[in-house]
């Protein structure tokens, strides 16, 4: 290693030194940096140097103690500072034309000479690394490939300061502004224009010739390095160089319309949503003739619940109509600025009409204009007003102008928009049916690699109660995961891996749950039928109410009935009531959602009832669906039995549970299932016909219950031989299920109590248990329970 200057003569003094294995320069800070990393990375490096008059260094904000003189601030954006040693040792002089690489960005910058006392920094505007995106690790070269002569330079603009048309006076300011520079294709650029910076793209370079150089220079390129001979060709721009602006039509077509990645044909599902608003589009736009000197109301609202595709299915129908159009988001638009928002919507309708025909889509109307309000602010106020004026001006015109707006929360729309001869024509997106679940399916699975049949497809789509598109979406995601996750697992033959299976969607099932059940989703156990001793007339009553009606709807309608509503659980405490309902929810794989009683109750007035109405409404949102309330009689207790507070509060969630089951709002594939132990509490309303139709007895288990319960739960424990089974099940005559189980834990427990290693359960065990675990159902409450079920039959 030895210090020396360029030339090679000794300099003891000199902060560079030159490797002599690699022949890099470098500082002494970076010595031991380098031994470890000889020779260093040419694409990753991890400390500075210099090698084959290229700087490989990281890019640091311009912070001048002075600024340069006689040099205009605009232009510093377009200059690279580097130490003067460093521009020495790289041969390149003040004010050269130099190359900055970072990544695969390359920019044309000047060289100019800093005082900072790191010699190997590379430093630029903090205008100049945001706008090229010139981050982290730099090259810095002298710029030696030939330059060509730009004849015209063709720009977009990328900047939120965008400017409606091109002007005589912008044209200008672009010729001034970029005199002498040197750009490649690609390459972004600013120019000031009152007060604001506009940014642009160099989209396509025209030219003929290139810039003439002497012979000693055509020589000097013939030994570039290796390095610099990248495909980047860079262009002078002169005073008579042509600029032309890409308009925003020209732009997409250049793009390859990527502004429509949605196409009709890609929509499954809405093919009759679709063409009743294609209908009304046709007219609005003058695609067909209307009756008359009529003019038909130029709006159209989609409306449904979140991830339904409202968005998908109105810009799918704009990309159809391939005509001019814009789509307003309110975070776009809205300017703190006093005026400011509503100019935005002027300028944009104005664009409209000398565009027309033309689509205007507003996302999310709702947030753009919430109803009015005392809570109104004077901003949202002053939109909605601004809106309805320029909807109104369009409205009575024949200007081939719609209005296209989406909303997942149609009640938040305020109503002097929602009235004819504005936005008037609202189709529902619902969310879907098995049969349109399959369509959808089928679209995004055919863009997927998969082994799934049609009948597979089906499967999926009766599974998915509840779902919506963006749960689909979410839901082939998943399996795609579940794919490569398989893939990578060793022992897979990848032919059939790289595909995605049943087996995968599957997976996903289980962790994919419908978007609108997010707030009340519950981790239901897994029990199943076969984990409950008996109960075989409960099991068919149950499964009547809530399977027989998905499997078999046809056959409700063959004989000209609905399906039971509701299904109400009696019986003694521990007699496996809401275990039935878990074994419900697990096996007819419908959304579940529980309601506990107190979450319900609320010291706010007609918050109780909001509670209940929220439930029902999250239940006919994704339904088919089971509602399970475990002990109703907490909710559901006869009225003017008292007229406390308390009792005020109950009788309106009461009737706010009435109404929601047989009210004017059908209930739809929603079950009620609820369980008590008190039935003659519960009010005579709620349980006619009609509301809960079916009230089943859970009664104390029989003999061939609890046998089956004991068979259920000593079948996983290590019992001796001579425990009957028999002898048990004769013991328990009048024990619930919960309590012959918990003599089967007690049992345990004492042997554990005699030896903690112990193995087995021995009949003295059971004995024990027997005789500290005794029946707790009264024969009264029996008697309650058969004089309540004589009265009802």
């Amino acid at each position: 290693m030895t210090s020396k200057t360029k030339d090679g003569s000794r300099k003891s003094l000199s902060p560079w030194m030159t490797c002599d294995k690699c022949q890099s320069i470098l500082t002494l800070k970076d010595l031991t940096l380098h031994d470890t990393n000889c020779p260093p990375n040419l694409e990753k490096w991890n400390h500075n140097f210099i090698y084959n008059n290229t700087l490989y260094s990281t890019v640091e904000t311009y912070k001048p103690l002075e600024q340069p003189k006689n040099i205009p601030e605009r232009e510093l954006d377009d200059m690279v500072f580097v130490s003067q040693s460093a521009l020495q040792l790289c041969e390149i002089a003040i004010a050269d034309s130099v190359l900055v690489s970072a990544g695969t960005t390359a920019v044309a910058k000047s060289a100019w000479p800093t005082k900072d006392k790191s010699l190997t920094s590379v430093s630029l505007t903090k205008h100049a690394i945001e706008l090229n995106n010139l981050r982290e690790l730099v090259t810095v070269q002298k710029l030696n490939c030939s330059i060509n002569i730009a004849k015209e330079f063709i720009i977009c603009s990328i900047g939120k300061h965008a400017l409606p048309v091109a002007t005589m006076e912008l044209n200008i300011i672009l010729k001034n502004q970029n005199e002498h520079k040197i750009f490649a294709v690609g390459n972004k650029f600013s120019v000031p224009f009152y007060g604001k910076k506009l940014i642009y793209k160099i989209a396509k370079v025209i030219s003929n010739e290139s810039v003439h150089t002497d012979l000693p220079e055509q020589f000097k390129l013939l030994n570039i390095a290796e390095d610099q001979m990248h495909d980047t060709k860079f262009y002078k721009a002169f005073y008579n160089t042509k600029w032309t602006i890409l308009d925003e039509e020209q732009e997409n077509k250049q793009k390859g319309q990527r502004k429509f990645k949605y196409k009709i044909q890609d929509v499954g599902g809405y093919g009759e949503v679709i063409e009743n608003v294609k209908d009304v589009l046709d007219i609005g736009l003058g695609r067909c003739q209307s009756i008359g000197d009529f003019y038909i109301s130029k709006g159209v609202l989609l409306y449904g619940t979140a991830g339904v595709g409202k968005s998908i299915i109105a810009n799918a129908l704009i990309s159809e109509y391939n005509i001019n159009s814009v789509t307003i988001y309110s975070s776009d638009i809205y300017s703190k600025s006093l005026g400011e928002t509503e100019k935005k919507l002027q300028d944009i309708f104005e664009e409209a009409k000398a565009k027309a025909p033309s689509i205007i889509l507003i996302e999310e109307i709702d947030s753009l204009c919430p109803k009015r309000s005392t809570s109104s602010t004077d901003h949202e106020r002053r939109v909605l007003s601004q809106l309805i004026a320029l909807f109104d001006d369009i409205q009575n015109t024949h200007n081939n102008i719609m209005i296209l707006a989406t909303t997942s929360k149609l009640d938040l729309v305020d109503n002097s928009l929602r009235r004819p001869g504005r936005i008037d024509k609202e189709f529902e997106i619902y969310v879907p049916t098995p049969a349109m679940r399959a369509e959808i399916l089928q679209k995004m699975l055919s863009k997927i690699p998969n082994t799934l049949s049609v009948e597979d497809i089906t499967n999926v789509a009766f599974a998915t109660h509840g779902f919506v598109g963006a749960d689909l979406y979410g839901l082939c995601s998943q399996a795609i995961l579940n794919a490569v996750k398989r893939q990578q697992k060793p022992n897979t033959i990848s032919d059939v891996s790289s595909k995605v299976s049943l087996s995968d969607l599957d997976c996903a099932l289980c962790t994919t749950k419908p978007s609108a059940m997010k707030e009340v989703l519950i981790e239901v156990p897994s029990v199943r039928w076969s984990d409950i001793g008996g109960q075989k007339d409960l099991k068919l009553k149950l499964k009547q109410a809530v399977e027989w009606p998905l499997r078999h709807p046809e056959a409700f309608l063959r004989m000209g009935i609905n399906p039971p509503k509701g299904v109400l659980m009696f019986g003694p405490p521990g007699c496996s009531k809401t275990m039935i309902a878990k074994a419900l929810a697990t096996e007819s794989k419908v959304n579940f959602l529980n309601i506990k009683g107190p979450e319900l109750f609320s010291k706010w007035v007609g918050e109780s009832e909001k509670a209940v109405r929220e439930i029902f409404r999250k239940a006919r949102q994704v339904s088919p669906s089971i509602i399970f309330i475990d002990e109703i009689d907490a909710l559901g207790g006869e009225r003017g039995a008292s007229s406390s507070a308390g009792n005020n509060v109950q009788e309106r969630v009461l009737a706010q549970l009435l109404t929601e089951l047989d009210g004017v709002t059908a209930l739809g594939s929603v079950t009620l299932v609820a369980a008590t132990n008190r039935p003659d509490k519960i009010d005579k309303a709620l349980l006619r016909p009609g509301r809960l139709d079916r009230i089943i007895y859970v009664p104390l288990p029989d003999y061939e219950t609890r046998q089956e319960i004991f068979d259920i739960k000593l079948k996983n424990m290590p019992i001796v031989e001579d425990v009957q089974i028999q002898d048990l099940v004769d013991l328990t005559e009048g024990y619930s299920g919960a309590e012959i189980q918990a003599i089967c834990h007690e049992a345990a427990m004492k042997a554990l109590e005699e030896d903690m290693n112990a193995t087995i359960i021995t009949k003295e065990h059971f004995k024990a248990a027997l005789a500290i675990i005794t029946p707790r159902t009264p024969p009264s409450l029996i008697n309650l329970y058969n004089d309540y079920i004589n009265k009802i039959h």
